[in-house]
């Protein structure tokens, strides 16, 4: 009989408190990274909280462990991996906040639900339990929290921070993200073109001429057609404000009835929603705001076109590069078999790089677009090759 099961434990009830230790060491990592990262002092502060209780979590769990006579393992040997460190830098913070939130709902469910067996183990689980649930909470409402008021600040001033708060839809972070997700296109788009024109030549010059001009073409239009986006959201943010505004000084009174119904389509009295829109018709700044909210759903003043062109066309231009690289010194067949080569592996290094900011697996999302390589490149080269035996 071991000391272990002299004392009372059994080797489930080890097993499953060494997971729960492991679990409460890199949830305290966890929230610590994202504290250093927080901007805002209060919200990295409730971090802070948050990592001190997952250490205290552990020395409960520690404590249990001497009970059992088991050895408390070294808090050193449990890491973070270096791709989880990695999306706790780069990814919004608000999607790792989630991501956490459902990890701590797993491990709630997996490790501190079920009973091992020792009574004084399960206790101590349905305690950490409580408080795990307690933790999924606080995380909610940081994803979800006004900030405070701030003394004398005017309702603008207000509005600004609340929506500089809400950073949730977001999806990736800043430049980085859009010149992964730029690379992906153009590494796919000119994959595509060395592939076909490689089955159709049999990899002669003709591919890296086609190459080097769908290289170009695939930069030049991401850039152009991010410019375009940018500014076109711009101009007809622009064009729809001023479109408003000219309706409220012509139909002030028409304007003001419409506004009454959107009111009232959203619950209020006839009476209220009257009045209401009477109110907002003496402050035409508020009432025109109103109007393009409700008619408009609002309207988003759009990025910087020039930064938006210069980032596309960069990030696009060095995928749509990769593929060609190989027909600069390699003919033939040799150059194509380099070519796909080089291509896959690209396409695998951008796919696990789409992970920092999608918090999925590196190798799942990385072999992902390795599959969507190989179907493109697969098919194109196929009627590359029905092209020149139509030829």
């Amino acid at each position: 009989m071991t000391r272990m099961a002299a004392r009372g434990g059994n080797q489930e009830t080890v097993t499953r408190l060494l997971a729960a230790w492991r679990g409460e060491v890199e949830a305290r990592a966890i929230y610590e990274a994202l504290a250093a990262r927080e901007t805002d002092r209060e919200r990295a502060a409730v971090l802070l909280r948050m990592a001190d209780g997952e250490r205290g979590h552990r020395a409960r769990i520690e404590a249990r462990l001497g009970d059992l006579g088991v050895p408390t393992p070294d808090p050193a040997s449990v890491r973070l991996t270096l791709w989880t460190r990695l999306q706790l830098r780069f990814a919004p913070v608000e999607k790792v906040l989630a991501w956490r939130e459902a990890m701590e709902d797993r491990e709630t469910d997996d490790t501190y639900a079920r009973p091992t067996g020792d009574p004084k183990t399960d206790a101590l689980f349905g305690e950490l339990r409580k408080d795990e649930r307690s933790h999924a909470l606080a995380v909610d409402d940081m994803r979800s929290a006004a900030p405070p008021a701030v003394p004398g600040e005017d309702p603008q001033g207000r509005l600004r921070r609340i929506l500089g708060r809400e950073t949730w839809h977001k999806t990736g972070s800043s430049w980085i993200s859009g010149a992964v997700y730029g690379a992906n296109d153009g590494l796919a788009a000119v994959f595509g073109i060395v592939a076909g024109v490689s089955g159709a030549t049999g990899g002669s010059s003709f591919v890296l001429t086609a190459g080097l001009a769908g290289a170009i073409a695939s930069a030049l239009s991401m850039a152009v057609g991010a410019y375009l986006a940018e500014r076109s959201t711009s101009e007809v943010a622009a064009a729809n404000i001023a479109g408003e505004r000219k309706e409220l000084e012509e139909r002030p009174e028409e304007e003001k009835e419409e506004l009454s119904l959107f009111y009232q389509l959203k619950g209020l009295g006839k009476t209220q929603a009257d009045e209401l829109a009477d109110r907002l018709g003496s402050h035409p700044d508020a009432m025109l705001q109103a109007l393009v909210t409700e008619e408009l759903g609002g309207v988003s003043a759009g990025g910087n076109p020039g930064q938006a062109a210069v980032a596309a066309g960069l990030s696009t231009g060095i995928g749509a590069m990769i593929p060609v690289l190989p027909f600069f010194w390699i003919g033939g067949t040799a150059g194509v078999i380099w070519a796909a080569i080089v291509s896959l592996v690209a396409h695998f290094i951008v796919g696990a790089a789409k992970s920092l900011f999608t918090l999925r697996s590196w190798w799942s999302s990385g072999l992902e677009m390795t599959i969507a390589g190989v179907i493109v490149g697969g098919a194109t080269y196929v009627l590359g090759l029905l092209f020149k035996g139509a030829g």
